[in-house]
């Protein structure tokens, strides 16, 4: 029988993404998974999430699931990156689980190997001999690894690396190999490897999938110092959408969420299709309600005279490539593919990272809503004297000169109607990107699609660093 908690559950993460603090039943589900508190998360679909805020500094809000050996969970999460602590606040409502009477034995390894594709830190494919075909690590402890790797392609991953006990004469059984503990060259820590096998039906015919994990993560870096607040006027005392109003409505409106979703999964008990399509609904249209929440906050921000951003050298190569990352599976699912800049692109700028994100998320999402099924976006970059810019290309419809004059009005929709969209996501963005001392325009003509252009200020040094 299914149960729920009604009450918001808590919890909190370091730079490192290890729980760190835990409410229950959070912290149940931690422990009975095989974690420790304070320990890494062991729930993938929580520790993506939380990375991803973290990474990226934003807010972001999903429907989670997870299970252990006895229960199936379901719950809507909230993660907040914590600029003084440098992790997330965590917030939890609707927590519903359920037995699992008969638990598949594979699910454990799924959620094995699905834990190590997130801590992975080298991930590399493999042939059926074990040997390297490509590795890629964006580690730079690991470089060193990844090089000789790189270099000694063809040969099995094993001649790399120093196996913990290593007695087994070559070559060894991937059974053996899975989960085996080792010591990389240039690191104090200590590793596990997890082998995927692929093929069938014979497990590993076609090849491997090699993941290196650390048992402990990288040091934790010393939180930023606190920065000084700000001098306000009066105008910006005054009560707003951001400071007060926000908080009190996104709760109600992830409850909604929460609750639609458990119906949609049919978690609370059987129901007909069209049940569930109603309840899907109602999580799309909170989700969008939500979404608008965030906008107007945004709105509010941008629009105050004493608005600035934090500037930073940052590549809009690296910013694009994370953009198109996120969105990567709402793409997917209407059969858009998404032509990034290559890794060896770079586009140094000068810009606040978060914000210059932002703007990519939304103008890379339009892009995807407005596209055929079936059709390509394309993010590209350059550079031209002291400037940057990247360029979103699509295959709508395309705007005309009236349309082109219009699209960065505030609320414009340009007649669009039942998409859910708030009309403000260009106008913050151009807002956004004259903040930083740059621009955002838009070349098109009906039937040809668009190319919005983000331009911002560049730098001399060539060799931009991508933000971790």
């Amino acid at each position: 029988m299914a149960s729920t908690v009604p009450l918001l559950t808590r919890a909190r993460t370091d730079g490192r993404d290890w729980l760190v603090e835990a409410d229950e039943p959070l912290a149940g589900l931690q422990r009975r998974t095989g974690g420790d508190l304070p320990g890494i998360i062991i729930a993938p679909a929580l520790l993506e999430l939380v990375r991803k805020a973290r990474t990226y500094g934003l807010r972001l809000a999903r429907a989670v699931q997870a299970r252990d050996v006895s229960e199936q969970v379901s719950a809507w999460v909230e993660v907040e990156p914590d600029a003084e602590g440098g992790g997330c606040r965590i917030t939890i409502s609707n927590w519903r689980s359920m037995p699992v009477s008969d638990p598949a034995p594979s699910l454990e390894r799924e959620r094995q190997v699905a834990l190590a594709r997130m801590t992975a830190e080298l991930t590399a494919r493999l042939g059926p001999k074990q040997e390297v075909l490509v590795a890629e690590s964006a580690s730079p402890e690991l470089q060193p690894l990844l090089a000789r790797m790189v270099e000694g392609r063809w040969r099995p991953w094993t001649d790399f690396v120093e196996l913990e006990g290593d007695s087994h004469q070559q070559p060894v059984h991937w059974r053996l190999l899975d989960g085996a503990r080792l010591k990389l060259a240039g690191s104090d820590r200590d590793w596990r490897a997890t082998l995927v096998p692929l093929g069938k039906p014979i497990a590993g015919s076609g090849g491997f999938e090699l993941l290196l994990s650390p048992d402990l993560p990288p040091p934790e870096a010393p939180p930023a110092p606190p920065q000084p607040e700000p001098v306000t006027d009066a105008r910006s005392r005054q009560p707003g959408l951001g400071r007060d109003i926000a908080p009190v409505l996104r709760q109600p409106v992830a409850r909604i969420i929460a609750n639609a979703e458990t119906i949609r999964t049919q978690m609370a008990g059987p129901l007909a299709d069209e049940y569930s399509a109603y309840a899907a609904d109602i999580a799309a249209a909170g989700e969008h309600l939500l979404a608008l929440i965030d906008d107007l906050t945004t709105l509010e921000l941008v629009e105050d005279e004493q608005f600035t951003t934090a500037p930073d050298r940052i590549d809009l190569a690296d910013v694009a490539r994370r953009a198109a990352g996120i969105l990567g599976v709402r793409a997917r699912d209407r059969g858009i593919t998404i032509d990034a800049p290559k890794p060896d692109e770079a586009a140094p700028a000068v810009g606040e990272f978060r914000r210059v994100l932002q703007i990519l998320l939304n103008l890379l999402g339009n892009a995807i809503n407005y596209s055929p099924e079936g059709a390509g976006v394309w993010l590209r970059v350059e550079q031209e004297g002291d400037r940057a810019r990247i360029i979103v290309a699509d295959q709508g419809e395309g705007l005309d000169e009236e349309q082109q004059a219009r699209v960065f009005g505030k609320f414009e929709r340009l007649g669009r109607s039942g998409d859910g969209g708030s009309g403000l996501g260009l106008y913050i963005s151009r807002r956004l990107a004259e903040a930083m001392g740059g621009s955002l325009g838009v070349e098109s003509a009906r039937g040809q699609g668009a190319r919005f252009i983000l331009e911002l200020p560049g730098f001399a040094d060539r060799r931009a660093e991508p933000r971790a």
